[in-house]
């Protein structure tokens, strides 16, 4: 079941997000050999790629892969770049056996930054 979690960006802050992965009975699914993927689109059915975070770009991050945690990452540069201010965007999750689990998804919104 894919969790619906919103991101708010600061455009020109970096931006982190700690996350663990857990079953419904609260306990904690263990990402060794897992490998991550996201999108952030501006509509689902829209070909355009605002931006991209994998764990091979270091955007997503397998932390503590017994506990399930990994984070998020989008450094201040990237953020200072976006011109955009909202769209949309899932989490995949790529099992060592290539099972692909559609963890989270939902919008994301860009706060413009004033002072730059």
């Amino acid at each position: 079941m894919t969790t619906r979690l919103n991101l708010k960006l600061n455009q020109g802050e970096t931006y982190r997000h700690t996350l663990n992965w857990r079953t419904e009975n609260s306990v904690a699914v263990d990402l060794t050999g897992y490998t991550a993927r996201m999108h952030i689109r501006p509509n689902p059915d829209s070909a355009t790629i605002l931006a991209t975070l994998t764990t091979e770009n270091g955007g997503i991050n397998i932390t503590n892969a017994a506990s399930g945690e990994f984070k998020l990452f989008i450094s201040a540069t990237d953020t200072a770049m976006f011109t955009w201010v909202a769209g949309v965007y899932d989490l995949e999750m790529v099992a060592p056996n290539t099972d692909v689990i559609r963890l989270l998804a939902g919008s994301v919104s860009v706060s413009k930054e004033i002072t730059r």
